[in-house]
């Protein structure tokens, strides 16, 4: 599964100064007041500061820079209709160090709120398949498609958060002609939350702007002959149809020491008293190769269903009870047969919208089968209307997917055991550091005795890594005669043989 969005551009509305970001102006001023007095130590510096400044690894590679750079400018130029005025980007590493602050918060909305009535800002986020920076990049330009010169028509500027409708406020700011300063920043982000989905590994991307652009009113450049109304301080300059004042204003790369996009998370700090980790390795290990030990496991339990996806009775696995809803379904619910229990070929997220278990923002469902019933009742609710039928047919019942932090040594025979029929279980979250609780017990591999650590059984199977923990899915399943113990990645299950009791389990990534 690929996934990759962007948020939509900041809005700004003149006079009233009601724009997209006084939304996230909404948010409590404590929750960026550690940002903002880290932020204020860069107000007022030059940029020789930056460059005289040591720097560790940058935010974002200088190859990455001067492709976003590149691209930004490539696109000014070949706006349609034509721009008089519009001017050449260069990079403000100012902005990209905002941008760095904001992308290490992890948090999919524009800020830091008090800096948005200074800079512009576009985001984008992906996860699975590595993708370039000018991957958003171009996205956030392709939006063009739904924007009509000179002020947008068909589609929606006021999307603060998640709109039905198409939206173009990434382009308008992306071609405002006098936002002629861009810095951006990726980060690694671990377990971010994307509109109430979880993404274990999501690659965010923020890009600021300045001066800030996106007047809601107002076009975002003047038509007419490329560089024909050019502000007096580029002396009649022109380069590539942009507005171009020669020597001084180019790029200047700042020195970098490593070029990689790559972003590893601060490692947990070791407090006094504590011991420092170990590393776990097999009383009799024929190597020290630990890449050989090294497991990733992606197998999911959840499955992605778009909204119009219906529930066939084609799956009897537990494993096919649990599913992931995206945004928007409610413009686009499919067609939902009964009330309260649902006949199996009405679409799965509309069903969960019409029961209430859902809402447009999507998110995750458990579904059980009911067996067959004889009639389905219409209704209408939450917005979707649903249709009866009196003839027979198999039905199902959906619920929400609870989400439940577990300690380290949490065991599914405590929370969540093996019980016919087959329940749900909650969603887990693991803690971070899991590696280091090594009196909790693992005990198989690929299926682990109930009587296993869930978290530690999660770390040996690849499903969740022991420095940023994160969520995971757990199917309880009856026991199995033979436990086999193995090493990998950093720790040690155990044997058993012809176990005398409890009941066994799987767990499962969620991406």
């Amino acid at each position: 599964m690929r996934r990759s969005i962007v948020f939509p551009g900041l809005l700004r509305v003149a006079i009233l100064f009601l724009c997209l970001n006084t939304t996230i102006q909404a948010l409590a001023l404590t929750n960026s007041t550690r940002l903002e007095s880290i932020l204020n130590k860069y107000t007022n510096k030059d940029e020789e500061w930056w460059r005289a400044k040591p720097r560790g690894r940058r935010a974002i590679s200088e190859g990455d820079m001067h492709l976003i750079l590149d691209l930004h400018n490539k696109l000014r130029g070949q706006v349609y209709p034509p721009a008089s005025n519009m001017e050449y980007m260069v990079w403000d590493y100012e902005l990209e160090r905002s941008a760095e602050h904001w992308a290490h918060t992890c948090r999919w909305e524009h800020g830091p709120s008090h800096m948005l009535t200074q800079i512009g800002q576009n985001l984008g986020a992906h996860w699975g398949r590595d993708r370039p920076p000018t991957y958003h990049v171009q996205a956030w330009y392709d939006e063009v498609r739904y924007y009509s010169y000179p002020y947008a028509q068909e589609c929606n500027p006021h999307c603060p958060f998640r709109c039905s409708g198409p939206v173009c406020t990434h382009y308008t700011q992306l071609v405002w002609a006098t936002s002629n300063r861009i810095g951006c920043a990726i980060n690694v982000c671990y377990n971010m939350n994307v509109w109430g989905m979880i993404w274990a590994k999501a690659v965010y991307l923020v890009c600021n702007y300045s001066p800030p652009g996106n007047w809601w009113g107002h076009a975002p450049y003047k038509y007419g002959t490329p560089c024909s109304a050019c502000p007096a301080s580029y002396g009649g300059g022109c380069r590539d149809n942009l507005c171009y004042k020669h020597g001084g204003v180019d790029r200047r790369p700042a020195p970098e020491i490593e070029e990689t996009n790559y972003i590893e998370p601060e490692p947990e700090p070791v407090r006094d008293g504590e011991p420092r980790p170990r590393a776990q390795a097999p009383s009799t290990s024929p190597s020290d190769n630990l890449e050989r030990d090294m497991v990733l496991s992606t197998e999911q339990m959840c499955q992605q269903v778009d909204c119009e996806t219906k529930l066939r009775d084609q799956c009897k696995g537990t494993t096919c009870n649990r599913y992931e809803c995206p945004p928007g379904c409610l413009e686009r619910p499919g067609k939902v047969v009964g009330t309260g229990y649902y006949d199996m070929q009405s679409s799965v997220c509309g069903a969960a919208l019409h029961f209430g278990v859902l809402d447009n923002d999507g998110g995750w469902i458990d579904v059980t089968r009911l067996g067959r019933k004889q009639h389905f009742t219409k209704s209408y609710k939450n917005g979707i209307q649903s249709i009866g039928k009196n003839r027979s047919a198999n039905s199902f019942k959906v619920e929400s997917v609870p989400v439940k932090a577990v300690r380290c040594d949490t065991t599914v025979a405590v929370f969540c055991p093996f019980k016919k029929p087959v329940r749900h279980c909650p969603r887990l979250y693991c803690p971070r550091n899991c590696l280091r609780d090594s009196q909790a017990r693992v005990i198989g591999t690929k299926y682990y005795s109930d009587k296993s650590s869930i978290c530690r059984a999660a770390i040996h199977a690849g499903v969740i890594k022991n420095e940023s923990g994160g969520y995971l899915d757990v199917m309880p399943v009856d026991k199995k005669r033979h436990y086999s113990g193995s090493y990998q990645n950093g720790i040690t299950s155990e044997s058993l043989p012809n176990p005398t009791g409890g009941k066994a389990f799987r767990v499962f990534a969620v991406i």
